[in-house]
């Protein structure tokens, strides 16, 4: 590209950007008309980690336009080549591969990054992704400490790039359409008094990775980018790489299962009732993979002060069973009960019996559909099972669902071109992520954490 075009392509991003600051994007899955007829220009895309997450995002936004895909980076080689190859068959073009994300950064020419690094890197890699002049988004957690979360946005605010979170339901029209249309405009729970949520895995989908040692990394390498983190003394190389493999399991590296799997859905208690908590009570245990650092099944209740009054929140993650249900939301009020999750299987709307308003206006505007009406074990207390009727944004011709990440990376895809607003920037992710940062201090030390604006201020 030369010089002269790739000014013209930087001015575009740059005045987009800043033209589409106050706009909102309200369906992330359809381009407004004026996106539809704004000057079009690639965005060029460098992968910063090249793991499971990374291929789960990458095929989430294989099908978006305008993606021009420059380069990859990742400590491991054949991660790297992997990645290399599939941009290669679908797209093309060859991207150059990285093993040094700083040089990365350096060398090329981006306009966003995606990084999908270990929760120990995201935020030094955000920060030099932002300092760089690369618009980013992150995997969420931010970081593996609150410090580090806070180092992303202060990186955000003094460079002035877009930071995108990865809570992929901010942008998901299911939840998009249940809390704009059905909780804040409808009232349809009434007052929610009480939230529940959990995800729960088997034990045979929790158990520690392991691949052939001829394509890890070398202990040069592993030390370098610091798998010995926290550590006092030397680590054998078997050491290291089973670090490197199972990150998710060490302290210094991760928050463990209640950040890799509960901080999304934490981030749904407090993005709903729009508030952070103010407590935290917690119990873990290390009850079957006894060798690990983190808890491998933990609990925890947070209680809220909201304007219609308290309500308490609880959730569970297990990684030895997934019987109960899979992984859901549940707003339960004085009215009606909402069930969401990311799978149609799981959702539902529930209407107490004794609720005085009806809810046949809604179904005949087509805001719920009614599944079932009959009397249930109860009797005259029988509740009737509603399900919400999707958002037609949600449903692709053919009856194909969206990869559920992909709503949300179109949502910071059209921010960076200027015609939308991100729905999970880092401020507002770590207002919400802030509290679950201290779940496994409550847990470690049996006491109830009363928040303070040190604990939770940005």
């Amino acid at each position: 590209m030369s010089d002269q075009n790739n000014i013209k392509r930087r001015n575009f991003l740059k005045q987009s950007s800043v033209a589409g600051a106050g706009l909102v994007l309200g369906a992330p899955s359809i381009l407004s008309a004026e996106a539809k007829n704004a000057p079009s220009d690639e965005i060029r895309v460098g992968f910063i980690g090249c793991g499971k997450q990374h291929e789960v995002l990458f095929d989430a936004m294989k099908d978006i336009p305008g993606m021009h895909y420059v380069a990859v980076c990742d400590i491991m080689k054949n991660r790297l080549g992997g990645s290399a190859s599939r941009i290669k068959n679908m797209f093309g073009n060859t991207p150059e591969r990285y093993f040094d994300a700083e040089e990365m950064l350096s060398n090329e020419d981006l306009d966003a990054v995606f990084i999908t690094t270990p929760d120990f890197w995201h935020s030094p890699h955000t920060v030099m992704a932002l300092e760089s002049g690369c618009h980013v988004y992150c995997e969420k957690m931010m970081s593996n400490t609150l410090e580090g979360a806070r180092a992303m946005v202060k990186a955000m605010d003094d460079t002035g790039k877009l930071l995108q979170i990865g809570h992929q339901r901010r942008s998901n029209p299911r939840y998009l359409f249940t809390l704009d249309e059905l909780i804040k405009k409808e009232k349809i729970c009434g007052q929610i008094v009480n939230i529940n949520g959990q995800w729960n895995r088997a034990v045979g989908s929790s158990q520690d990775i392991s691949v052939k040692e001829s394509i890890l990394p070398d202990e040069q390498t592993l030390l370098k980018y610091g798998f010995d983190t926290g550590v006092e003394g030397k680590l054998s190389l078997s050491e290291l790489r089973h670090r490197f493999l199972n990150w998710r399991t060490y302290k210094d590296l991760s928050g463990g299962p209640i950040s890799d799997l509960g901080a999304h859905q934490i981030d749904i208690f407090n993005w709903f009732l729009g508030m952070q908590p103010k407590s935290v009570m917690a119990s873990g245990g290390r009850n079957y993979f006894k060798n690990r650092e983190h808890f491998d099944n933990v609990m925890c209740v947070f209680d809220y002060d909201t304007p219609e009054g308290g309500a308490r929140a609880f959730y569970q993650v297990l990684t030895t069973t997934s019987a109960g249900g899979g992984y859901y939301e549940s707003f339960m009020g004085t009215d009606g009960t909402v069930e969401i999750s990311e799978r149609s299987a799981y959702t539902n709307i529930y209407r107490e019996s004794g609720a005085e308003r009806s809810w046949d206006p809604l179904v005949q505007r087509g805001l719920l559909k009614k599944v079932a009406a009959g009397q249930a074990a109860g009797g005259d207390d029988a509740i009737a099972a509603y399900e919400s009727a999707p958002p037609d944004q949600y449903e692709l011709p053919g009856g194909l669902s969206k990869p559920p990440h992909q709503p949300h990376i179109e949502n910071f895809v059209e921010s960076v071109r200027g015609n939308a607003t991100l729905t999970c920037d880092g401020r507002h992710a770590l207002e919400s992520e802030a509290p679950i940062y201290w779940v496994n201090p409550a847990a470690e030390n049996q006491e109830i954490i009363q928040f303070t604006d040190e604990h939770l201020h940005v």
